[in-house]
């Protein structure tokens, strides 16, 4: 591991943590729902909620593989603790009033487990979301003219020297 992955020799292990970054992929079905779900809830470590990969993220955390963040859920401490996967999402329930007891308890070795499964389980629906023909066909891509709005939903607006909107959406 770089020492952008890690905590080891940074003396950011033992650091408090008093504000945290996640960064979602912002083409993701699930990831947003999340990020909108984080948005809502009391916080009592504050969260930045920054789309992995963009040029935001790739400024402010130069060192970080950004291809990685955008496949394993990455989480950033404002010491520099770097929180993937399973250890992310433990971490950001931890930063929520509401969900800290359960992050207590998934931080248990059998606790660990079901969170590690959890994580899994999210991963393998994404991958099988993101592959066409399954599960619904082709996802919505904002990269084709796509996007959604919560109270309207998804509308599309072609990419420029585009044509129409594909009749199958």
């Amino acid at each position: 591991m770089t020492s952008v992955t890690t905590t080891d020799g940074r003396g950011a292990a033992g650091a408090p943590v008093r504000a945290l970054t996640v960064l979602y992929d912002a083409e993701c079905v699930l990831c947003t729902h999340l990020r909108g779900w984080l948005a809502r809830q009391p916080q009592l470590v504050p969260l930045e909620l920054l789309p992995a990969g963009s040029a935001a993220a790739r400024a402010r955390f130069p060192g970080l593989d950004h291809s990685g963040s955008l496949e394993e859920v990455t989480v950033v401490g404002d010491a520099g603790q770097v929180y993937r996967g399973s250890r992310a999402w433990i971490v950001v329930l931890w930063a929520l009033r509401e969900h800290r007891p359960l992050a207590h308890r998934l931080a248990t070795p059998a606790g660990a487990r079901l969170a590690r499964g959890a994580v899994l389980a999210a991963a393998k629906w994404r991958d099988v979301r993101r592959r066409d023909g399954q599960w619904g066909g082709r996802a919505y891509r904002r990269t084709d003219g796509w996007s959604y709005h919560p109270r309207t939903g998804w509308s599309y607006s072609p990419p420029s020297g585009a044509g129409a909107a594909p009749a199958s959406r």
